[in-house]
């Protein structure tokens, strides 16, 4: 029966009947998709009189405290006229309170899922309903790896990041600000930024949130990549905007949202929220100001247009109350995350939480035993959007090149582990154990055969050989592993085709822009 069964595995070899296992680990190519559609339930930690103490809470911050507006009149208008109570603090500060329920019947414009273009139709992404999405970290000033340790980050490092992240198939979004190219002058650096993601990258991304006018020169530049027409009527880039919190809005924030918002473009509402510091340390109490923040400052987008697209967002971390220093990938914030996105969905909108955070200083035990603490809450969550992705290092503050590699890899992980797994007669895999009998094994089964190239999630990165092996080819860990494989991928990398009279208008747009204005380094 052995040798019957051997017989027709190498028959269906020779026949081309099936294709044959890629010999590049952690190929998967089942597993390739421009975003991933969850089948799995997410997971809710908390019953409904606890959510409902939560939301009671939020009211009450937002009716008897209230959020301070700064620096923009125009904004503390449009929520003046849908009914908010206003009150001065300053010439230039107002406080802003809601009665219970406004906020969320302005939110009920808001789309619950929505689809952002990327330049390649193929890799357009969905956000909200069951789609997830990942993108890459955002917002280090450092970049490290383990050649040359920790520096400032600079445009090379930059497109770098960018052409990593194309060439991951884990990844989805080509993400924001990956690191800062510290290089190029402050009020400048936006452009590069922008069209570094538009060059280097087919998929969709961020822009620039540091001032209303660099919201306004990336909405201008997707003009110039996807037609005015395009811009118009879909969304193919979204804004990432903080909060100041405690309770705070300044008016760089407002009016960036507002510019994102009446081009009919995406924006993402995060309060970042440390424990003990600028939130209470306590998760409900996160939670609820969480909700508070996020839910203001997503009304405003529709105020300014209604059916914009916002997502709601949190971002919550622990702090070491000895030192006072943020700690990230604790499971006290893992916990919140998973009520965020309860709560989110009694909204009924897209969230953005969590990521693959750590303060690790290295590519290393700490850092991946965080990142997967963190990251699992996130899945977990039910979020759509999921930012620092891959990369997030040093608490925030530098971008690592070796943990890029890293992280993307346990994206793959997360790719199978959300498609859950199907229950049938075939699955249930009764045919492999009848087959030979007792005793045997089942390697050269027709279940086997049928199945093996797509029954396991597989590595690209992970050493799964005997100690014998792995000590002969030389004892090399995770890290070093992941510090080849960046190298390996930049020097292979190719940029997707864009066409040359776009291409050059991007150029001549930016150049334009740039000789307007002198460089400010701060």
């Amino acid at each position: 029966m052995q040798s019957e069964t051997q017989d027709r595995a190498r028959r269906r070899r020779r026949s081309g009947s099936k294709p044959q296992r890629s010999g590049v680990p952690g190929h998967n190519p089942q597993m390739h998709v421009p975003y991933i559609t969850r089948k799995i339930a997410p997971y809710d930690l908390l019953g409904e009189e606890s959510l409902i103490q939560i939301e009671a809470a939020c009211d009450r911050i937002l009716a008897e405290i209230g959020i301070e507006f700064r620096d923009d009149p125009e904004t503390v208008a449009l929520f003046r006229k849908a009914g908010a109570e206003v009150s001065p603090v300053s010439e230039t500060a107002w406080n802003l309170r809601f009665e219970p329920g406004m906020i969320r019947d302005i939110l009920k414009t808001a789309p619950a899922c929505f689809t952002q273009l990327a330049r390649n139709p193929a890799k357009s992404v969905e956000i909200g309903g069951d789609a997830t999405v990942f993108a890459p970290s955002y917002g280090s000033p450092f970049v490290m790896d383990l050649d040359e340790g920790r520096r400032y980050g600079t445009i090379q490092d930059f497109e770098n990041f960018v052409k990593l992240a194309q060439s991951s198939p884990w990844l989805h979004h080509s993400g924001g600000t990956i690191c800062e190219p510290t290089d190029i002058a402050v009020n400048k650096r936006h452009l590069d930024m922008v069209y570094a993601h538009m060059r280097y990258s087919d998929r969709p991304f961020l822009g620039s949130i540091t001032a209303p006018e660099r919201a306004a020169d990336s909405i201008e530049m997707c003009r110039i990549l996807f037609g005015a027409d395009v811009v118009d009527q879909h969304c193919v880039i979204m804004g990432n905007f903080n909060t100041t919190s405690p309770l705070v809005l300044d008016g760089v924030t407002t009016q960036g949202i507002s510019e994102y918002a009446a081009a009919g473009q995406g924006s993402i509402h995060l309060p970042f929220l440390l424990g003990g510091a600028v939130s209470p340390l306590t998760m409900a109490g996160a939670c609820a100001q969480s909700l508070a923040e996020s839910m203001v400052s997503c009304a405003l987008t529709q105020l300014v247009r209604p059916g914009s697209p916002a997502v709601l967002a949190a971002f919550l971390s622990s702090m070491s109350l000895r030192s006072g220093s943020p700690t990230f990938g604790t499971p006290e914030p893992a916990l919140g995350s998973l009520v965020m996105g309860q709560l989110a969905r009694r909204l009924n909108m897209p969230l953005r939480c969590a990521g693959s955070f750590s303060t690790s200083k290295r590519p290393d035990a700490q850092a991946m035993q965080q990142s997967m603490m963190s990251m699992m809450s996130a899945v977990q969550s039910g979020a759509h959007y999921i930012l620092h992705s891959a990369g997030f290092l040093d608490g925030l503050l530098s971008m690592s090149y070796e943990k890029f590699i890293m992280d993307s890899d346990m994206c793959g992980a997360m790719h199978a582990y959300l498609n859950g797994f199907e229950v049938n007669q075939d699955t249930l895999g009764v045919e492999a154990l009848a087959q030979n009998g007792p005793g045997e094994h089942l390697f050269g089964t027709d279940h086997t055969l049928r199945h093996y190239e797509t029954a396991y999630w597989d590595s690209a990165l992970n050493d799964d050989q005997p100690f014998e092996t792995w000590d002969e080819q030389g004892s090399v860990d995770a890290a070093a592993r992941a510090n080849t494989r960046w190298k390996e991928t930049l020097r292979d990398y190719e940029a997707p085709p864009m066409d040359i009279a776009t291409q050059e208008a991007l150029q001549d747009y930016m150049a334009r822009k740039k000789a307007s204005m002198i460089d400010m380094w701060y």
